[in-house]
C-alpha cells in the first residue's frame, strides 16, 4: 500500500511539472484587436483647433469648428 501511495504521488508531481513546462513553452494567446478606421481631422482656419472631417464647417477650402467662428473669420 505504501508503495501505491508513493507511485501515485510520483505520478501527480511529473504531471503538474509537465503541465507546468507546456504552459511556458506554449506561445502566448493573443486576443485579436480590432483596429479602428481613422478618422480625418482638420484645424480650424479661425482657432487652429483640431476637429473630425465630419463635424468641420467647410468653406471653399477653409474649415471651421463651428458656425460662429466661420463668421468670425469673415467666410
Amino acid at each position: 500500500m505504501k508503495y501505491l501511495l508513493l507511485l501515485l504521488l510520483v505520478v501527480y508531481v511529473l504531471w503538474r511539472w509537465r503541465a507546468g513546462q507546456a504552459a511556458r513553452t506554449a506561445p502566448p494567446h493573443q486576443a485579436q484587436s480590432v483596429q479602428p478606421e481613422p478618422i480625418a481631422v482638420v484645424a480650424c482656419a479661425h482657432c487652429k483647433v483640431h476637429i473630425p472631417l465630419s463635424h468641420a464647417v467647410c468653406v471653399g477650402a477653409q474649415y471651421f469648428c463651428s458656425a460662429a467662428h466661420r463668421e468670425a473669420a469673415g467666410a
